[in-house]
């Protein structure tokens, strides 16, 4: 593992804050389901990578593959961009919100 994966991955450590069975919690939830841009077989593209999130938590580091840190990268930079769109008032319950839980950012921790 090179300087960039390690930088990959405590990026990723700062913009994922939710743990690995919390996320797997909520990517259960019909809230989960239902936000997010839909691929050809359904599924939000936040939701299948929440999936993902999910396993790269519970990996230990030096089981981490060269696609692994990619999806790290893409992950810190949808959360980034993300965050930069917050709405105003309260987020609580917004499509927002749950878009950003499925990419493992829960922007009310």
């Amino acid at each position: 593992m090179g300087d960039k994966d390690e930088e990959a991955a405590a990026e990723f450590g700062e913009a994922v804050n939710m743990t690995a069975g919390e996320l797997e919690r909520w990517l259960d939830t019909e809230e989960s389901r239902s936000s997010g841009q839909k691929d050809g077989g359904g599924e939000s593209t936040g939701h299948a990578s929440g999936r993902r999130i999910v396993e790269l938590l519970r990996k230990k580091k030096a089981d981490l593959s060269a696609d692994d840190y990619a999806h790290m990268r893409k992950v810190t930079g949808y959360v980034h961009r993300h965050l930069a769109q917050r709405p105003s008032g309260d987020v609580t319950e917004t499509k927002w919100r749950y878009s950003l839980m499925n990419w493992g950012h829960d922007p009310l921790k």
